[in-house]
Protein backbone atom coordinates (compact mmCIF):
# COMPACT_ATOMS: atom_id res chain seq x y z
CA UNK A 1 0.00 0.00 0.00
CA UNK A 2 1.28 3.61 -1.07
CA UNK A 3 1.24 5.73 1.81
CA UNK A 4 1.05 9.04 -0.63
CA UNK A 5 -2.63 7.60 -1.74
CA UNK A 6 -3.95 6.49 1.47
CA UNK A 7 -3.35 7.52 5.02
CA UNK A 8 -2.71 4.70 7.55
CA UNK A 9 -5.90 4.25 9.64
CA UNK A 10 -6.37 4.32 13.33
CA UNK A 11 -4.00 6.89 13.83
CA UNK A 12 -5.34 9.96 15.75
CA UNK A 13 -1.74 11.64 16.32
CA UNK A 14 -1.75 13.12 12.94
CA UNK A 15 -1.31 16.33 12.66
CA UNK A 16 -3.39 18.86 9.94
CA UNK A 17 -0.29 18.66 7.78
CA UNK A 18 0.22 14.98 8.24
CA UNK A 19 -3.42 14.81 6.84
CA UNK A 20 -2.68 17.41 3.81
CA UNK A 21 0.16 15.32 2.88
CA UNK A 22 -1.84 12.13 2.51
CA UNK A 23 -3.83 14.03 0.29
CA UNK A 24 -4.02 12.55 -3.14
CA UNK A 25 -2.84 14.98 -5.36
CA UNK A 26 -2.79 17.97 -3.01
CA UNK A 27 0.08 19.91 -3.91
CA UNK A 28 -0.42 22.88 -1.32
CA UNK A 29 0.47 23.06 2.29
CA UNK A 30 -2.39 23.48 4.86
CA UNK A 31 -1.41 27.52 4.83
CA UNK A 32 -1.97 27.88 1.19
CA UNK A 33 -4.94 28.57 -0.59
CA UNK A 34 -6.27 25.30 -2.78
CA UNK A 35 -6.59 25.73 -6.81
CA UNK A 36 -9.23 23.22 -6.28
CA UNK A 37 -11.80 21.88 -4.51
CA UNK A 38 -10.33 19.18 -1.65
CA UNK A 39 -13.00 16.39 -1.11
CA UNK A 40 -12.59 14.13 2.10
CA UNK A 41 -13.63 10.64 1.55
CA UNK A 42 -14.42 9.61 5.33
CA UNK A 43 -14.59 5.72 5.22
CA UNK A 44 -15.68 2.77 8.39
CA UNK A 45 -13.14 -0.29 8.79
CA UNK A 46 -10.76 -0.37 6.16
CA UNK A 47 -10.26 -3.94 7.77
CA UNK A 48 -13.55 -4.87 5.60
CA UNK A 49 -12.49 -5.37 1.69
CA UNK A 50 -16.00 -3.48 0.97
CA UNK A 51 -14.48 -0.22 2.07
CA UNK A 52 -10.89 -0.99 0.49
CA UNK A 53 -13.01 -1.51 -2.50
CA UNK A 54 -14.27 1.73 -2.43
CA UNK A 55 -11.28 3.65 -1.58
CA UNK A 56 -9.45 2.18 -4.25
CA UNK A 57 -12.16 2.98 -6.82
CA UNK A 58 -12.05 6.95 -5.29
CA UNK A 59 -8.01 6.74 -5.86
CA UNK A 60 -8.77 5.62 -8.96
CA UNK A 61 -11.61 8.20 -9.82
CA UNK A 62 -9.45 11.16 -8.64
CA UNK A 63 -6.29 9.94 -10.96
CA UNK A 64 -8.60 10.65 -13.81
CA UNK A 65 -10.36 14.07 -12.80
CA UNK A 66 -7.00 15.42 -10.83
CA UNK A 67 -7.57 18.74 -12.32
CA UNK A 68 -11.48 19.19 -10.39
CA UNK A 69 -10.53 18.17 -7.31
CA UNK A 70 -7.75 16.38 -4.67
CA UNK A 71 -8.82 13.83 -2.20
CA UNK A 72 -8.15 12.63 1.24
CA UNK A 73 -9.09 9.46 1.92
CA UNK A 74 -9.34 8.30 5.57
CA UNK A 75 -11.15 5.07 7.42
CA UNK A 76 -11.46 3.04 10.57
CA UNK A 77 -9.94 0.01 12.21
CA UNK A 78 -13.01 -1.82 12.82
CA UNK A 79 -17.13 -0.83 12.71
CA UNK A 80 -17.14 -0.13 16.18
CA UNK A 81 -14.61 2.96 16.28
CA UNK A 82 -17.38 5.44 16.04
CA UNK A 83 -15.40 7.72 18.41
CA UNK A 84 -12.67 7.70 15.77
CA UNK A 85 -14.73 8.31 12.98
CA UNK A 86 -15.88 11.44 14.60
CA UNK A 87 -12.59 12.59 15.56
CA UNK A 88 -11.36 12.27 12.14
CA UNK A 89 -13.95 14.45 10.65
CA UNK A 90 -12.94 17.34 13.20
CA UNK A 91 -9.35 16.79 12.18
CA UNK A 92 -10.48 17.23 8.35
CA UNK A 93 -12.81 20.30 8.93
CA UNK A 94 -9.87 22.05 8.19
CA UNK A 95 -8.51 20.52 5.04
CA UNK A 96 -11.60 19.99 3.05
CA UNK A 97 -14.16 21.91 1.20
CA UNK A 98 -16.41 18.66 0.79
CA UNK A 99 -16.61 15.79 3.13
CA UNK A 100 -18.17 12.20 1.67
CA UNK A 101 -19.27 9.97 4.71
CA UNK A 102 -20.08 6.60 4.99
CA UNK A 103 -21.11 6.32 8.88
CA UNK A 104 -19.96 4.14 11.30
CA UNK A 105 -23.40 4.89 13.28
CA UNK A 106 -26.59 6.50 12.04
CA UNK A 107 -27.15 8.56 14.91
CA UNK A 108 -23.92 9.49 16.45
CA UNK A 109 -22.03 11.28 13.28
CA UNK A 110 -25.18 13.71 12.72
CA UNK A 111 -23.65 16.63 15.51
CA UNK A 112 -20.00 16.46 13.65
CA UNK A 113 -21.20 16.62 10.07
CA UNK A 114 -23.32 19.25 11.62
CA UNK A 115 -20.40 21.23 12.64
CA UNK A 116 -18.90 20.68 9.17
CA UNK A 117 -21.76 21.82 7.16
CA UNK A 118 -21.91 25.12 9.60
CA UNK A 119 -18.26 25.67 8.71
CA UNK A 120 -19.73 25.86 5.26
CA UNK A 121 -18.18 22.77 4.75
CA UNK A 122 -20.80 20.47 1.86
CA UNK A 123 -21.76 16.89 3.42
CA UNK A 124 -22.39 14.13 1.49
CA UNK A 125 -23.67 10.55 3.38
CA UNK A 126 -23.06 7.45 1.19
CA UNK A 127 -23.30 3.89 2.27
CA UNK A 128 -25.04 4.15 5.81
CA UNK A 129 -27.95 6.35 5.74
CA UNK A 130 -27.65 9.33 8.44
CA UNK A 131 -30.48 8.90 10.79
CA UNK A 132 -33.88 11.17 9.45
CA UNK A 133 -34.86 12.07 13.31
CA UNK A 134 -31.48 13.66 14.41
CA UNK A 135 -30.86 15.24 11.08
CA UNK A 136 -34.31 17.05 11.97
CA UNK A 137 -33.42 17.61 15.28
CA UNK A 138 -30.29 19.47 14.50
CA UNK A 139 -31.76 21.01 11.73
CA UNK A 140 -29.25 19.60 9.04
CA UNK A 141 -30.32 18.71 5.26
CA UNK A 142 -27.54 15.90 4.31
CA UNK A 143 -28.01 14.28 1.21
CA UNK A 144 -27.47 10.37 0.97
CA UNK A 145 -26.21 9.13 -1.94
CA UNK A 146 -26.14 5.37 -2.06
CA UNK A 147 -28.33 2.00 -2.27
CA UNK A 148 -31.82 0.74 -0.62
CA UNK A 149 -30.64 -1.46 0.95
CA UNK A 150 -33.73 -2.97 1.90
CA UNK A 151 -34.47 -3.69 -1.54
CA UNK A 152 -31.47 -4.92 -1.89
CA UNK A 153 -31.74 -7.65 0.83
CA UNK A 154 -34.98 -8.56 -0.28
CA UNK A 155 -33.55 -9.47 -3.60
CA UNK A 156 -31.56 -12.13 -1.98
CA UNK A 157 -33.95 -13.44 0.62
CA UNK A 158 -36.56 -13.84 -2.12
CA UNK A 159 -33.71 -15.89 -4.19
CA UNK A 160 -32.90 -17.90 -1.38
CA UNK A 161 -36.53 -18.51 -0.39
CA UNK A 162 -36.95 -20.07 -3.66
CA UNK A 163 -34.64 -23.08 -2.66
CA UNK A 164 -36.86 -23.48 0.36
CA UNK A 165 -39.90 -24.68 1.63
CA UNK A 166 -42.78 -23.10 3.27
CA UNK A 167 -42.20 -23.35 7.40
CA UNK A 168 -37.91 -23.68 7.11
CA UNK A 169 -36.21 -22.02 9.56
CA UNK A 170 -33.85 -19.24 8.75
CA UNK A 171 -32.05 -17.03 10.72
CA UNK A 172 -30.64 -12.83 10.73
CA UNK A 173 -27.30 -12.25 10.95
CA UNK A 174 -27.65 -8.79 11.86
CA UNK A 175 -25.38 -5.61 10.97
CA UNK A 176 -24.72 -2.80 14.21
CA UNK A 177 -27.76 -1.73 15.64
CA UNK A 178 -27.68 2.04 15.14
CA UNK A 179 -26.59 1.47 11.82
CA UNK A 180 -29.68 2.59 8.91
CA UNK A 181 -27.79 0.23 6.20
CA UNK A 182 -28.41 -2.41 8.68
CA UNK A 183 -31.47 -2.06 9.77
CA UNK A 184 -32.78 -1.77 6.41
CA UNK A 185 -30.99 -5.31 5.23
CA UNK A 186 -32.91 -6.63 8.25
CA UNK A 187 -36.00 -5.70 7.03
CA UNK A 188 -35.40 -6.23 3.33
CA UNK A 189 -34.76 -10.26 4.78
CA UNK A 190 -37.79 -10.30 7.37
CA UNK A 191 -39.71 -8.85 3.83
CA UNK A 192 -38.82 -12.02 1.73
CA UNK A 193 -39.16 -14.96 4.61
CA UNK A 194 -42.71 -13.31 5.43
CA UNK A 195 -43.84 -13.37 1.99
CA UNK A 196 -42.15 -17.05 1.51
CA UNK A 197 -44.03 -18.19 4.59
CA UNK A 198 -40.43 -18.64 6.26
CA UNK A 199 -39.65 -19.36 9.68
CA UNK A 200 -37.40 -16.45 11.43
CA UNK A 201 -35.99 -18.56 14.86
CA UNK A 202 -33.24 -16.39 15.64
CA UNK A 203 -32.34 -12.55 14.60
CA UNK A 204 -28.72 -11.19 16.08
CA UNK A 205 -26.19 -9.06 15.51
CA UNK A 206 -22.81 -9.32 14.19
CA UNK A 207 -21.80 -6.54 14.32
CA UNK A 208 -20.40 -6.63 10.68
CA UNK A 209 -17.85 -8.39 11.91
CA UNK A 210 -16.69 -11.90 10.63
CA UNK A 211 -15.23 -13.24 14.17
CA UNK A 212 -18.74 -12.07 15.91
CA UNK A 213 -20.52 -13.42 13.13
CA UNK A 214 -18.79 -16.87 13.37
CA UNK A 215 -19.79 -17.02 16.59
CA UNK A 216 -23.06 -15.82 16.54
CA UNK A 217 -23.44 -18.42 13.68
CA UNK A 218 -22.01 -21.35 15.66
CA UNK A 219 -24.27 -20.82 18.71
CA UNK A 220 -27.60 -20.62 16.18
CA UNK A 221 -26.30 -23.93 14.48
CA UNK A 222 -26.13 -26.02 17.73
CA UNK A 223 -29.98 -24.76 18.91
CA UNK A 224 -31.57 -25.10 16.26
CA UNK A 225 -30.07 -28.18 14.01
CA UNK A 226 -32.91 -28.37 11.64
CA UNK A 227 -31.79 -24.65 10.56
CA UNK A 228 -31.86 -24.06 6.58
CA UNK A 229 -30.62 -20.78 5.77
CA UNK A 230 -28.29 -18.11 6.96
CA UNK A 231 -29.39 -14.32 5.80
CA UNK A 232 -26.47 -12.33 6.40
CA UNK A 233 -26.30 -8.11 6.29
CA UNK A 234 -22.98 -8.17 4.83
CA UNK A 235 -20.28 -10.65 3.02
CA UNK A 236 -18.02 -10.54 6.20
CA UNK A 237 -20.69 -12.26 8.30
CA UNK A 238 -21.70 -14.49 6.07
CA UNK A 239 -18.05 -15.51 5.62
CA UNK A 240 -18.08 -16.15 9.51
CA UNK A 241 -21.04 -18.10 9.14
CA UNK A 242 -19.46 -20.33 5.85
CA UNK A 243 -16.97 -20.77 8.64
CA UNK A 244 -19.25 -21.59 11.37
CA UNK A 245 -20.93 -24.67 9.26
CA UNK A 246 -18.09 -25.88 7.86
CA UNK A 247 -17.25 -26.33 11.64
CA UNK A 248 -20.35 -28.35 12.60
CA UNK A 249 -20.34 -30.60 9.20
CA UNK A 250 -23.36 -28.65 8.08
CA UNK A 251 -21.90 -26.75 4.63
CA UNK A 252 -24.41 -28.83 2.85
CA UNK A 253 -27.17 -28.22 4.51
CA UNK A 254 -27.60 -25.08 5.39
CA UNK A 255 -27.62 -22.30 2.76
CA UNK A 256 -25.92 -18.56 3.27
CA UNK A 257 -26.97 -15.54 1.52
CA UNK A 258 -24.57 -12.32 1.79
CA UNK A 259 -24.88 -8.57 0.50
CA UNK A 260 -21.49 -6.61 -0.53
CA UNK A 261 -20.57 -9.39 -3.51
CA UNK A 262 -16.26 -9.06 -1.98
CA UNK A 263 -13.88 -11.16 -4.02
CA UNK A 264 -13.68 -13.84 -1.16
CA UNK A 265 -17.55 -14.61 -1.53
CA UNK A 266 -17.39 -14.47 -5.42
CA UNK A 267 -14.97 -17.56 -5.09
CA UNK A 268 -17.24 -19.24 -2.65
CA UNK A 269 -20.60 -18.42 -4.80
CA UNK A 270 -18.40 -20.53 -7.93
CA UNK A 271 -17.78 -23.57 -5.21
CA UNK A 272 -21.68 -22.95 -4.26
CA UNK A 273 -20.58 -22.33 -0.41
CA UNK A 274 -22.21 -19.52 -0.62
CA UNK A 275 -25.83 -18.49 -2.22
CA UNK A 276 -26.19 -15.42 -3.07
CA UNK A 277 -25.04 -11.43 -2.24
CA UNK A 278 -26.04 -8.32 -3.61
CA UNK A 279 -23.74 -6.08 -5.29
CA UNK A 280 -23.77 -2.07 -4.43
CA UNK A 281 -20.92 -1.48 -6.31
CA UNK A 282 -18.61 -0.69 -3.96
CA UNK A 283 -16.13 0.48 -6.50
CA UNK A 284 -18.78 3.62 -7.21
CA UNK A 285 -20.42 4.55 -4.40
CA UNK A 286 -17.38 6.49 -3.55
CA UNK A 287 -17.45 8.15 -6.40
CA UNK A 288 -21.06 8.28 -6.82
CA UNK A 289 -20.85 11.08 -3.58
CA UNK A 290 -17.70 12.33 -4.87
CA UNK A 291 -19.47 13.41 -8.25
CA UNK A 292 -22.55 14.66 -5.86
CA UNK A 293 -19.98 16.54 -4.19
CA UNK A 294 -18.52 18.24 -6.98
CA UNK A 295 -21.97 19.04 -8.46
CA UNK A 296 -23.12 20.84 -4.93
CA UNK A 297 -20.06 22.82 -4.65
CA UNK A 298 -20.30 24.61 -8.15
CA UNK A 299 -23.94 25.03 -8.69
CA UNK A 300 -24.83 25.72 -4.68
CA UNK A 301 -27.91 23.90 -4.92
CA UNK A 302 -30.80 22.17 -2.62
CA UNK A 303 -29.11 18.70 -1.38
CA UNK A 304 -31.44 15.66 -2.45
CA UNK A 305 -31.17 11.73 -1.98
CA UNK A 306 -30.04 10.38 -5.05
CA UNK A 307 -30.64 6.59 -5.59
CA UNK A 308 -27.67 4.04 -6.81
CA UNK A 309 -27.82 0.71 -7.99
CA UNK A 310 -28.27 -2.34 -6.21
CA UNK A 311 -28.09 -6.22 -7.98
CA UNK A 312 -28.43 -9.65 -6.89
CA UNK A 313 -25.35 -11.76 -7.83
CA UNK A 314 -25.03 -15.39 -7.75
CA UNK A 315 -23.09 -18.30 -9.39
CA UNK A 316 -24.71 -18.04 -12.78
CA UNK A 317 -24.33 -13.99 -13.14
CA UNK A 318 -20.93 -14.42 -12.23
CA UNK A 319 -20.10 -16.52 -15.63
Amino acid sequence: MRKSNRLITGVLMLSLAALAVAAVGCKQSKMDKPSKPRIALVMKSLANEFFKTMEEGAIAHQKEHGEEYDLIAVGIKTEEDVARQIELVETIMGLAEAIVIAPADSKALVPVCKRAMDKGIIVVNIDNKLDQAVLKDKNAKIPFVGPDNRKGAALAGEHLAGKLQKGDKVAIIEGMPNAYNGIQRKLGFEDAAKKAGLNIISSQSGDWEMEKANQVAAAVITEHPDLKAFLCANDSMALGAVFALKAAGKSDAVLVAGFDNISAVQTLLKEGRILCTVDQHADKLAVYGIEYALEMLAKKGIPVDRETPVDLVTAETLK
